[in-house]
């Protein structure tokens, strides 16, 4: 490899300048030859977070973007109105144990979720856990990591902001006694505590890659125990079995990689075993006694079931338990000794009910369009509890006797909006290719298709993910002001099984770009919009999304909201835990795979002088998943690039990340700077 460095000796990293432009960026170019190929890289130095360079342009560019969005009328209102959709009381579903019911809940006018214990289904609702004392900005957060199976001792994880590192704590549930055992800050796949509440086994990402961890509790001693010939890009999970018997370890060749599942008896204190290996194929399992039930796309693209006996689990006796269908399998669970499934039927879930031999029993009816969650309890209760949401109806989650198929509400999260006032209808169009794509469309029930109504068009694309009408505060908000929320279920999703998955990955991921430019085409042509008042917005793999769509259709969209996005395709998997999406993307090392990665890589597509619309980079210090430095350095380059007069802004919260954890109000003003950006690149009043 070449590399040349010019660095230019300027005495500051920006200028001051009018209102109505972005501060100015220094450039210092970089250039690399990759397989043959020249590249050249002005704003590597953004990359380095913590430089007091960067520190001062990120300071910079949010003071230039607070100051454009000031500009929107009603902005206090509009924050007041997603605070009045978010400052509401709002109930997770619970996990049972030792017949007690944990579950988070939230009551106006708190910031951040507390933990509650009800003892009983008719107990008291009881505090476990509450956060908002744990930081003046309300910015620490806690999330339930295991519950002991005598409901007695809880591990839960600390987060800070939007990071996905947590610290654990342990906690005793009876006396709400905290332990002085703690385990420090760090990217955690699992914590399980045995049933004697004397061990905990826990997966662990290190420098060298993930590993398994046995910890007598209440010691000082961390045991490694599995996972040594694993890398940084390879995932390991660990969970302990509702039983208590078996310590379950899940191996995924990075997100989209193969997966194996290997089994240790922690009552016999056996040998860690292999039970699914070396097979080129998905599978998500669950043991149940001395059975492993397996979900795989293994010789069924579509999905189906399998059961493994841990007494003979050699191959050739696996038996087939649900055969592959037309449709996709999503996902299962085992509760009250029923297999439930999840199907996809033309993107709408389908949840069935079997007996552990096959049987199938019973289906649960759901009439709307929307998302309905499979559901989980324990595999010794008669009780389930699963959610639906769709477009403007927050979830209502419910509680399910499994046996006589009764149901009844257990939360139900109430909004100061009429749901009845909303259309929700699924579309289809097609692709560049000519491949049938869905789409769902949500607008105020009245629209008129006379191509003057602002559009929102999302999606995703990728990871065997699925898109489902379900509720948001900004889709919520935007259908309130008239527009169009539209998802596009894209090629690289899971919505038709693993072809479908696969039609999106490595140098087929033109296909997810074309599928999401016809649908911007198809929400013109049909005259629910128009170009200049059609918005696109993706967040991670769905923030490459719409950075490649606004580089190769310019003159498609008005207003781009580009979130914790992936933009710099050739140098992405050099970063934090992108290794793991190399088996979904590929990478720019591979000399067979740098050349389409290099094609639409959205930050080497910028053209100078290109007239792009509007766009947002949205992004903070506190994600810890995909590096901020891709929305710093295209932040940068499309400012110095784009010749048109639509502004160029970075939204960077220091607190925000890729996950959860922000306070309601602080998601609330994110939010309402959203809208007041949509509002004056849109033109909307």
């Amino acid at each position: 490899m070449r590399l040349a460095i010019a660095l230019l000796l300027a005495p500051a990293i920006f200028a001051q300048a009018p209102q109505a432009q972005p501060p100015q960026t220094k450039s210092a170019p970089v250039t690399d030859t990759m397989h043959g190929v020249s590249i050249t890289d002005p704003y590597r130095w953004l990359e380095d977070q913590n430089s007091p360079e960067t520190r001062a342009w990120v300071d910079a560019q949010m003071r230039y973007t607070k100051q454009y969005l000031a500009k929107a009328a009603n902005y206090d209102a509009v924050k007041k109105r997603f605070m009045d959709l978010m400052n509401i009381e709002t109930m997770g579903a619970p996990r049972v144990a030792g017949g007690r019911y944990f579950f988070a809940k939230r009551k106006p006018g708190q910031r951040q979720s507390v933990w509650y214990v009800r003892e009983g289904w008719n107990g008291k609702d009881e505090v476990l856990i509450d956060p908002n004392p744990w930081s003046p900005d309300a910015t620490l957060s806690a999330s339930l990591l295991d519950i002991s199976n005598d409901g007695k001792l809880v591990a839960y994880g600390v987060r800070k902001g939007g990071e996905d590192e947590v610290e654990v704590r342990f906690l005793e549930v009876d006396g709400r006694k905290e332990l002085g055992d703690r385990m420090p800050r760090a990217r955690y796949s699992g914590v399980g505590i045995t049933n004697d509440r004397k061990h905990i086994y826990y997966s662990k990402f290190t420098p060298e890659g993930p590993r398994i961890y046995h910890h007598p509790l209440n010691t000082g001693e961390h045991h490694m125990i599995f996972g040594e010939k694993y890398n940084a890009g390879h995932i390991l999970g660990c969970s302990i079995s509702e039983d208590g018997k078996w310590l379950q370890i899940g191996f995924s060749q990075g997100s989209s990689g193969r997966n194996e599942l290997y089994l240790k008896d922690l009552t016999g204190r056996g040998p860690i075993q292999p039970v699914i290996s070396g097979i080129d194929a998905h599978f998500d399992t669950e043991v149940h006694g001395d059975r492993v039930y397996a979900l795989t796309d293994w010789k069924a693209p579509n999905g189906r079931v399998l059961v493994v006996d841990l007494k003979n689990p050699a191959q050739d006796q696996w038996k087939e338990l649900i055969a592959e269908g037309k449709s996709r399998l999503e996902s299962m669970s085992i509760v009250g000794g029923k297999l439930f499934t999840n199907t996809l039927e033309n993107v709408q879930p389908k949840i069935r009910m079997f007996s552990l031999d096959g049987r199938m029993e019973r289906e649960l009816e759901h009439t709307k369009l929307g998302t309905v969650s499979t559901p989980s309890g324990r595999a010794d209760s008669g009780e389930a509890f699963y959610s639906f949401s769709t477009f403007g109806e927050p979830g209502t989650i419910y509680r399910y006797n499994v046996k006589t198929g009764e149901r009844a509400i257990w939360s139900q999260t109430r909004i100061p909006f009429d749901s009845s006032t909303v259309q929700v209808e699924q579309v289809w169009y097609n692709s560049k290719d000519g491949t049938r794509v869905p789409m769902f469309l949500a607008y105020k029930k009245g629209l008129k298709r006379d191509g003057s109504n602002p559009a929102m068009l999302t999606g995703y694309g990728g990871f065997n993910l699925v898109r489902l009408p379900a509720y948001a505060p900004l889709s919520t908000v935007w259908m309130e002001m008239g527009g169009v929320w539209a998802v596009a279920n894209l090629r690289g999703g899971g919505e038709f099984g693993e072809e479908w998955h696969k039609a999106g990955m490595f140098e087929k991921k033109q296909n997810v770009f074309d599928d999401f430019i016809a649908a911007a085409e198809y929400l013109v042509n049909q005259k629910y919009t128009r170009k200049d008042k059609l918005a696109i917005s993706g967040g991670s793999n769905g923030g490459l999304l719409v950075g490649a769509a606004m580089t190769q259709r310019p003159d498609l969209f008005g207003a781009v909201i580009c979130s914790v996005p992936l933009l710099d395709m050739v140098r992405y998997d050099k970063f934090l835990v992108a290794r793991y999406w190399i088996p979904e993307y590929g990478s720019a090392s591979d000399p067979k795979q740098f050349p389409y990665i290099f094609k639409y890589s959205p930050y080497h597509r910028v053209e100078k002088g290109a007239k792009y619309p509007a766009v947002m980079f949205v992004s903070g210090d506190a994600d810890t998943r995909v590096d901020p430095l891709h929305v710093r350095k295209m932040a940068a380059m499309m400012q110095a690039s784009t010749g048109s007069d639509k502004p160029v802004l970075l939204h960077y919260d220091t607190k925000a990340g890729h996950s959860t954890g922000l306070p309601v109000d602080r998601q609330a003003e994110n939010l309402a700077d959203e809208i007041a950006f949509l509002t004056l690149a849109l033109g909307l009043n």
